[in-house]
């Protein structure tokens, strides 16, 4: 997670002090930083975020330092008919080009080549659950998604049903990272090498043949492959793929966790810096709304987590000293929806990723009489029924009869018959939506081509 507030805890050390403590129930990354990846391998060790407990609400407990490369485990072993099976990549959900998509992969851990058929069928069940919450209901429309088969010798993971099971899977997925049962790690670098096979991959997801509830977040961006995060998550149990829903708040929100320690040494009181995170920070309602900052626009709106969004105090794994836009949002509960600054963030991510419109016709190139110029535009799909805004320009000038279109030839510009020069023909789409008010934020919602022009 790329924030100031994990760094600072990191620094201070503070994770040392209560690591035993919350080993059962919230987690905490070790002191000191992770050894430095060579090229093309990851860090000896990563911090991962835990989920957490089963049987309650609260979305996550802490970060734990885990070996990237899992547990040691023999050389997969594969024949030759599974070899054939391993690796092949399936387009579940086409929304076009890769370049203007965010691309999700989703590799499967613990299933045989027998049993591809139902990784993919539980690959598009948990893109379903996550499109069932917003804004991704909304913006479905801005997604790819992958289905990468690795092809293990056993079926299950190591850890399932119990701490002796040990499985021979493709990724290492297994529970009990750390000595925490609900802890579902993998080798970081197997998962690199299936994720490379898809054309890209800005966000990945492993899903462990299990029922068994446990989850994992690797948070930090992937230096080789490009990918935001990893989230971790069982199969067959849907609490598991909540808490990976969570993990993209942080990988591509970049959101904070909301969630805090209640009597555990460390944590009683925040006194750092401002935290660089949008929903979190140390400035209470009205000192927000004076100072203009973070989510300042939205104080007093009705959040659809429930409540008002204000400024509570606890947030960022601290009882006091930093506040939450809301009560309880899917940063600190599962089961809930993002709150409204969450949404926000949320929406900046995809953007960082997609483009709300392609050039079918590439763009820059002299289109003659007969030509057309032609684009794609996702269709969104909220509730509220907004649309992504089409408007066409000739020489600057808006032609507002042609709004909303994403085919017009020249034929249809009205250019004089005896009219030889050349024109700059342009097309802007823009996403209006109103779950967006920071400025900066919105001017990421946009894209233009231009071409010119010629009878």
């Amino acid at each position: 997670m790329r924030t100031t507030l994990r760094n600072s805890l990191t620094a201070a050390g503070v994770a040392a002090a209560v690591a035993a403590s919350l080993a059962a129930g919230p987690g905490t990354a070790a002191a000191g930083p992770a050894p430095l990846a060579g090229p093309g391998r990851h860090a000896e060790v990563v911090e991962v975020e835990i989920p957490g407990p089963e049987h309650g609400t609260v979305a996550g407990s802490g970060h734990l330092r885990v070996p990237a490369a899992g547990q040691d485990r023999p050389a997969a072993r594969l024949s030759a008919a599974e070899e054939r099976a391993d690796g092949t990549v399936t387009k579940l959900v086409d929304n076009g080009p890769t370049a203007d998509r965010l691309d999700v992969v989703v590799i499967g851990d613990g299933y045989t080549a027998a049993e591809l058929p139902r990784f993919r069928a539980d690959a598009g069940d948990k893109w379903a659950e996550v499109a069932a919450v917003e804004p991704y209901t909304t913006y479905q429309g801005l997604f790819n998604v992958w289905a990468v088969d690795a092809v293990s010798r056993d079926s299950g993971v190591t850890g399932d049903p119990d701490r002796a099971t040990v499985r021979d899977t493709a990724l290492g997925a297994h529970f009990w990272c750390g000595d925490i049962e609900r802890l579902l790690c993998v080798d970081q670098d197997e998962v690199d090498a299936y994720a490379a096979l898809a054309p890209d991959a800005d966000l990945v997801l492993v899903l462990a043949n299990s029922a068994k509830y446990g989850g994992a977040g690797y948070n930090e961006p992937s230096a080789t492959i490009g990918y935001d995060g990893i989230a971790t998550a069982s199969a067959g149990n849907a609490k598991s793929g909540q808490a990976a829903i969570h993990e993209t708040g942080h990988s591509l929100g970049w959101l904070a966790d909301e969630y805090f320690y209640p009597g555990t040494p460390g944590y009683e009181r925040y006194t750092g810096e401002e935290p660089t995170d949008p929903n979190t920070s140390t400035l209470d309602a009205a000192r927000m709304a004076e100072r203009r900052a973070k989510w300042y626009r939205w104080l007093g709106e009705e959040s659809p987590d429930g409540g008002t969004v204000g400024a509570y105090e606890g947030g960022g794994y601290y009882v006091a000293g930093l506040h939450r836009p809301t009560d309880n949002s899917l940063m600190r509960v599962l089961d809930r929806p993002f709150n409204l600054p969450g949404v926000e963030a949320m929406i900046a991510g995809f953007y960082r990723h997609a483009e709300p419109a392609t050039a079918l016709t590439p763009a820059g190139g002299t289109l003659r009489a007969d030509d057309a110029a032609r684009i794609a535009v996702p269709r969104l799909t909220g509730a509220d029924g907004h649309q992504l805004t089409v408007r066409w320009y000739l020489d600057g000038r808006e032609l507002r009869h042609l709004a909303g279109r994403t085919e017009v030839r020249v034929a249809q510009l009205g250019l004089r018959p005896h009219d030889f020069r050349s024109h700059k023909l342009s097309v802007t789409v823009v996403d209006r939506t109103s779950s967006v008010r920071d400025p900066a934020v919105a001017k990421t919602l946009r894209t233009a081509f231009d071409w010119r022009v010629r009878r």
